[in-house]
């Protein structure tokens, strides 16, 4: 790894948050540092990148805007998780290597285009961290981390199953990712599990797709009855061992808690629910994670992407905490 002045190192070498960069220097997630050059992260447990396409969406567009959202509200994060009790300052190293290149208006090219971004993390053994961007771009991340990893096991938090065959007659969008990465075998749906599942559908054909498939869903009027030793058992049982690729859409969330996102759904739960949803989770076999659908025009004081970048804080903090 590339020698850094004392200014610049965060993860790993000087503590996140420290001393007087808070509010000064380039806007990075988690005040990470910066990288260009592919070999500046090599021997990084994970880097963040951001894919800013949203031209994917159904309803409201501008989740494009989401990873500068996500980068800018990060600031408040600091580097100590008391309840975890872990500090990832002392444990992990990261870096951002800003945006991948997009085409908007174009989903397939943009798709390849953020794929082959991620693929020059994730052939390094570095974990990936997307930061969406509409939940097209799971596509992208799972794309290139089955290059690496082959099928992967999906846990999925989301108001939607994202698995129909397409909307408005366009096969590559939000609302069709894990259906094409079914049918490419970038996941193994047997080992996967949805969560939260509750917005309304044209018809049953995308649920019955999507259960025929093997996919086991947990949706939202039964996950909020259960605890989160429940939920967390239901998904060890699934994934097991497998590597695990994990997509938090932020309108899992009820609106009241996560209002800018793209197609919100009422009657999903809070964020100290989800909080303690992940909490419970065993994340050692982590391959990849992405948090999609912040829509920062639609926010009310950052609190869709300060929930989504804590989240994304806790999901660090337990991949941590695995490590040997």
């Amino acid at each position: 790894m590339s020698e850094r002045t004392e200014g610049d190192k965060t993860f790993g070498v000087d503590p996140l948050g420290g001393g007087t960069r808070s509010f000064s220097g380039i806007r990075t997630l988690f005040r990470l540092p910066p990288a260009r050059d592919l070999d500046e992260i090599d021997g990084a447990h994970f880097a963040a990148i951001g894919l800013p396409f949203d031209t994917g969406t159904s309803y409201r567009a501008g989740a494009r805007f989401g990873p500068s959202a996500l980068r800018h509200v990060s600031n408040l994060i600091r580097p100590y998780n008391p309840a975890l009790d872990v500090s990832l300052g002392d444990i992990l190293t990261g870096f951002d290597l800003g945006d991948a290149p997009v085409t908007s208006g174009n989903a397939e090219a943009s798709l390849e285009s953020m794929a082959e971004a991620v693929s020059r993390v994730t052939e390094k053994g570095i974990l990936p961290i997307g930061l969406g961007g509409d939940h097209t771009v799971s596509l992208s991340m799972l794309r290139a981390v089955a290059r690496r990893y082959g099928p992967v096991s999906l846990l999925h938090f989301d108001s939607h199953p994202d698995t129909w065959d397409s909307l408005y007659g366009e096969r590559y969008n939000h609302g069709t990712p894990f259906r094409r990465a079914l049918e490419e075998n970038l996941i193994d749906p047997k080992g996967s599990v949805q969560l939260g599942i509750r917005g309304s559908m044209m018809d049953r054909e995308v649920l019955d797709y999507t259960l025929d498939a093997g996919i086991t869903m947990v949706p939202a009027v039964r996950m909020l009855e259960m605890s989160a030793e429940e939920v967390s058992s239901i998904v060890a049982d699934v994934v097991g061992s497998s590597p695990l690729f994990v997509s938090f859409d932020v309108d899992f969330l009820d609106p009241a808690f996560a209002p800018g996102t793209g197609t919100p759904e009422i009657g999903g739960p809070t964020t100290a629910q989800a909080l303690s949803y992940i909490r419970a989770l065993d994340l050692s076999g982590l391959v990849g994670v992405d948090v999609v659908e912040v829509l920062p025009a639609s926010d009310s004081s950052d609190m869709t992407a300060l929930a989504a970048v804590t989240i994304l804080h806790e999901i660090l903090c337990l991949y941590a905490r695995s490590l040997p």
